[in-house]
C-alpha cells in the first residue's frame, strides 16, 4: 500500500469533517434507528477547535474530535472512519492525536461514550487503555451507553 496519509488539526467548521460526521450519523441513525430520539441531542455538531482528521490521497477518511468535559478531563467525541479503509488503524491513529494533544493542553484523563453495539471500537478502546466506567452525565440512565476513562 502506498497511499499518501496526511493527519491534520482542524476546527468542527472544516468542510471535510462536517461531511466526514455526516456519515456517521447515517450510519449510527441506520445502526439504531431505535436510539434515535434518546441520543439525537449528544450529537449536535457544536463549535469545537480541536479536531483531528486523516486524509488518504487527498481524501478525508477519517476523523475524531474532543471537548473539554472537567478540568482535568476531556471527552473524545465523533470518532469515525469511512468503512472502505477500515481496518488500517486510522482509529488508533486518530485516538492517539487527540490524546497527544489533549497532553499538550495539560488534561491529564480523556472519557468517552460508545453503544454497545460498536464492538470493534469498544475492542480499540481498551486495546488503547480504556477502562470501562459507570456512565457520566449526559449518558447515565442510557443503558445502551458504554462509558468508558483512560488517563492519558
Amino acid at each position: 500500500m502506498n497511499e499518501i496519509i496526511k493527519i491534520c488539526k482542524a476546527t468542527s467548521e472544516n468542510p471535510d469533517f462536517i461531511n466526514l460526521i455526516s456519515a456517521l450519523d447515517k450510519s449510527l441513525w441506520e445502526r439504531y434507528p431505535e436510539l434515535k430520539a434518546d441520543y439525537w441531542g449528544n450529537n449536535i455538531l457544536e463549535l469545537n477547535p480541536n479536531v483531528v482528521i486523516i486524509y488518504l490521497e487527498d481524501t478525508a477518511v477519517a476523523c475524531g474530535c474532543f471537548k473539554k468535559y472537567d478540568k482535568d478531563t476531556i471527552e473524545i467525541k465523533r470518532m469515525f472512519v469511512s468503512p472502505e479503509v477500515r481496518g488500517m488503524g486510522l482509529a488508533q491513529t486518530i485516538l492517539r492525536e487527540l490524546e497527544r494533544w489533549a497532553l499538550d493542553l495539560e488534561y491529564s484523563f480523556a472519557v468517552l461514550e460508545t453503544l454497545y453495539k460498536q464492538k470493534e471500537a469498544i475492542a480499540l478502546y481498551q486495546k488503547t487503555g480504556y477502562n470501562i466506567v459507570d456512565n457520566y452525565e449526559p449518558y447515565v440512565g442510557l443503558k445502551n451507553s458504554i462509558c468508558m476513562r483512560k488517563q492519558i
